[in-house]
């Protein structure tokens, strides 16, 4: 009986790593922006599922063989680079292109400051715009806004003026500028610029799977 009660004991601080590695594992498919860890030769540890959704898009990055590649071989140096410094203990950002579209990376080694030996490397990509969808949902509800302001203030977001949402949405710039000073009562912004800032300091969780109701 006590090696029984030894051996469950034992199984105990398994059981509560696992819980907490999985815990983790959910945790990271909440965020907005993708995180990998990989090893320094780029061998792909984990990707939560912001960077799963990117590795699928094979824009900038893609996955052979379990191998970290830029899908540009000419911008591959520039991920080996980025690499190879993690590995020695040095921090970078990078930035992936193409076409029109930009990706950054910030690299990071994952290791205390005393140890000396390879350890794992995370790199955090950028995200695809100033806010979520989800929390912008969240933000729109919390303010009491209306469908068409949370439609204004998304491509307000998105760097566009007044004119250019209006002629996106189809409606009177003097339509536009209504629903713009409506927002800023209701978030208590004295500007466009605040109520962006709002906006982009958000906590920056993700919705590639809206499962769970929003309240």
């Amino acid at each position: 009986m006590n090696e029984a009660v030894n051996k469950g004991a034992a199984l105990a601080p398994r059981r509560e790593l696992d819980a907490a590695g999985s815990g983790l594992a959910l945790l990271m498919d909440e965020l907005a922006h993708g995180v990998l860890v990989a090893s320094a030769t780029g061998q792909l540890l984990h990707a939560n599922q912001a960077a799963r959704h990117e590795l699928a898009r094979r824009q900038m990055l893609t996955l052979q063989e379990g191998q970290l590649q830029t899908t540009d071989a000419r911008q591959s140096r520039v991920l080996v680079q980025a690499l190879e410094k993690a590995d020695a203990g040095l921090r970078s950002l990078i930035a992936l292109r193409s076409g029109g579209s930009r990706l950054s990376i910030a690299v990071v080694p994952l290791r205390g400051k005393q140890l000396r030996t390879s350890g794992p490397i995370a790199l955090f990509l950028s995200r695809a715009s100033v806010c979520d969808a989800l929390m912008l949902c969240f933000f729109a509800r919390s303010h009491g806004l209306t469908p068409a302001e949370e439609q204004v203030l998304s491509i307000l977001c998105q760097g566009f003026s007044a004119p250019e949402i209006a002629s996106q949405l189809e409606v009177a710039v003097s339509t536009v500028r209504s629903h713009v000073r409506s927002l800023c009562a209701k978030t208590h912004s004295n500007g466009v610029r605040a109520l962006v800032g709002q906006v982009a300091v958000l906590p920056p969780l993700g919705a590639t799977y809206l499962q769970d109701p929003l309240h």
